[in-house]
């Protein structure tokens, strides 16, 4: 696994519900869930996200943002628009609806019609779990977009070809093309012209660094020095240590401690019944007292501590978030 890719090992999609919502003007639905991040993908039409606290984002057919939470946000056919605000979470009602749909079509016979400016529109909400996964979420801006003519267009194509039938391990397929959607959208974001990527994630291009990094990702519990690693790198350690200092921000092993001290923040509230001594060794520390110190010294807190800590708060709750994830269907017409 890669610096980045390493980012999504906790986020996975289950039990997802997706369908194409058909929108009619004037409508405004309200997105009141708290998820971490919500992926919004326009089919068809137009619309605005609104997040609170933070400027309108004008959303075009075959455009996805990510809104990053916990904080609620709305989507809208225009600013300042007449229509109510239907709260939407894991269900959404509308009054003349008058109970709770979850639709897997895309083309439902009792929509009619849905007139000229209709707007279609996949919601996918994303928990985070863990910390590992919380670095994702400090590298990302409130809203994120991503314009259409990138690799999250042939995500789209087969989304669409999906729900459109039913079929045996549809479920799977569907969950699936949600990891795919997210990953591609982060990468198109980080990798836009003019873009401002983690200084990490630039990294990784550069056939030094980009080694090095790689190395630390696969091999975490390698017992790594500078000179070891410009070895597998094939460089100098005096050009192996200057160059990921000005690409990464910080040297090699303070990278990898921060990286050893997330992996094990994760096992200690994944694995309730692992002991902080296997914990240490999984993350390359044959001794837990200097393992201990380590972790408090990077944390604030002892293993032991952070294991009963409180939930982390604006993560999505607890730090063992297992609350699936959840594509939503929803359906507004006047």
């Amino acid at each position: 696994m890669d610096a980045f890719g390493d980012l999504f090992r906790g986020m996975r999609a289950q039990g997802s519900l997706f369908a194409g919502t058909t929108l009619s003007p004037p409508w405004s639905l309200h997105f009141v869930d708290g998820a971490p991040l919500t992926l919004c993908t326009v089919l068809g039409g137009a619309g605005w996200i609104v997040p609170e606290g933070h400027p309108p984002e004008r959303l075009r057919a075959g455009e996805t943002v990510i809104v990053r939470g916990p904080a609620p946000f709305t989507f809208v056919d225009e600013v300042g628009t007449s229509a109510e605000p239907v709260a939407c979470g894991e269900h959404c009602t509308t009054p003349e609806q008058g109970g709770t749909r979850h639709r897997r079509g895309w083309n439902d016979d009792s929509c009619g019609d849905p007139g000229a400016g209709a707007t279609t529109l996949i919601v996918g909400a994303y928990p985070v779990r863990g910390e590992i996964s919380r670095r994702l979420l400090d590298a990302l801006p409130v809203v994120l977009r991503v314009a259409p003519g990138g690799g999250s267009d042939a995500v789209l194509d087969h989304l669409a070809a999906e729900v459109a039938v039913d079929t045996p391990g549809q479920q799977v397929v569907l969950d699936r093309l949600l990891d795919w959607l997210l990953v591609c959208s982060v990468r198109e974001y980080f990798d836009r012209p003019g873009g401002e990527p983690p200084a990490w994630y630039a990294a990784q291009r550069d056939p030094v660094v980009g080694g090095a990094l790689h190395l630390l990702h696969a091999e975490p519990a390698a017992p790594w020095t500078v000179s070891a690693l410009a070895d597998r790198a094939g460089v100098s350690r005096s050009t192996l240590a200057k160059r990921f200092a000005d690409l990464v921000g910080e040297p090699p092993l303070t990278y990898l401690t921060r990286w050893r001290m997330a992996l094990a923040a994760d096992l200690l509230v994944e694995r309730e019944a692992t002991t902080v001594a296997e914990v240490a060794r999984t993350v390359g520390y044959s001794d837990a007292f200097a393992f201990s110190a380590a972790f408090k010294r990077t944390r604030g807190v002892s293993p032991s501590e952070f294991r009963r800590s409180d939930p982390l708060p604006g993560v999505g709750g607890d730090r063992r978030a297992v609350a699936p994830s959840a594509g939503r269907s929803l359906r507004s017409g006047r």
